[in-house]
């Protein structure tokens, strides 16, 4: 499986494997929201596009392309080659700086970096057909209110996943009682018992429980049952291919 990377101008923006970082989670206290297994495995799972150079962007609230104003925090940093007011409305365009190839049948879905938010704007996603398309995409962010907001140099401004997009429409949706599978919901209920049991004796502050903080069934790929063997396939860590240096052929 490849991802063709064929860059459109000279130094495109950097190509990086998602890093499970967020600043709001570091801040929480033992930095508690990495004990989420499916944040993280988001956050990794797909390749972030990074900003060369730091700016602010400012909208008045209006719709023209020049309602929005740009200001690089370093002079001279080549604006117009990486964002632009193209779409109005409060929308800044970025230009990826590369034209993406996907095997047959798999797409490109592009978005923000999962769980990294920007107070004053919001990303618009897409899902790119990366397997024909003869041309690049852009990366679009729309404003929430009149306002500035800034990206940071190595900020990431777009978020790249492999979607293998025709497959998703052989689901159907079936509804079924609980009762009709015996395992799962014998399992259910086990886990019922063991989370509130845990629960109670956190909130009485057993030591044991205090020691313990948190279970980790689902971050081990564990039952409630310990008799139960361990699921086939359970990933807690993603580890992505980096792009190579074109120079050296080994990873940038």
């Amino acid at each position: 499986m490849r991802l063709e990377c064929f860059p459109t101008k000279p130094n495109p923006p950097q190509l990086v494997p998602g890093r499970p970082e967020r600043d709001w989670m570091d801040s929480f206290a033992a930095r508690h929201p990495y004990r989420c297994l499916p944040l993280t495995m988001a956050n990794t799972t797909g390749w972030e596009l990074l900003c060369p150079f730091g700016f602010e962007a400012e909208w008045n609230g209006g719709l023209d392309a020049d309602s929005i104003r740009f200001r690089p925090l370093v002079e001279g940093s080549p604006l117009d080659h990486l964002v632009v007011s193209h779409f109005t409305h409060g929308v800044i365009t970025f230009h990826t700086g590369w034209l993406f190839r996907t095997p047959p049948g798999w797409a490109l879905r592009a978005s923000g970096s999962p769980n990294r938010f920007k107070h004053g704007l919001a990303p618009l996603e897409g899902l790119v057909e990366t397997d024909w398309l003869p041309y690049p995409f852009t990366m679009n962010w729309r404003f929430t209110a009149p306002g500035r907001v800034r990206f940071e140099k190595d900020e990431p401004f777009c978020f790249i996943q492999p979607i293998q997009h025709h497959l998703v429409e052989a689901f159907e949706p079936v509804g079924a009682p609980l009762s009709t599978d015996g395992d799962l919901s014998r399992q259910y209920e086990m886990w019922k018992e063991v989370r509130a049991d845990f629960n109670n004796r956190m909130a009485d502050g057993d030591p044991a429980a205090m020691k313990q903080a948190w279970q980790r069934y689902y971050f081990r790929g564990e039952f409630p049952d310990a008799a139960e063997a361990r699921p086939d396939g359970h990933v807690n860590k993603r580890r992505l291919g980096a792009l190579p240096d074109p120079g050296t052929g080994e990873p940038g």
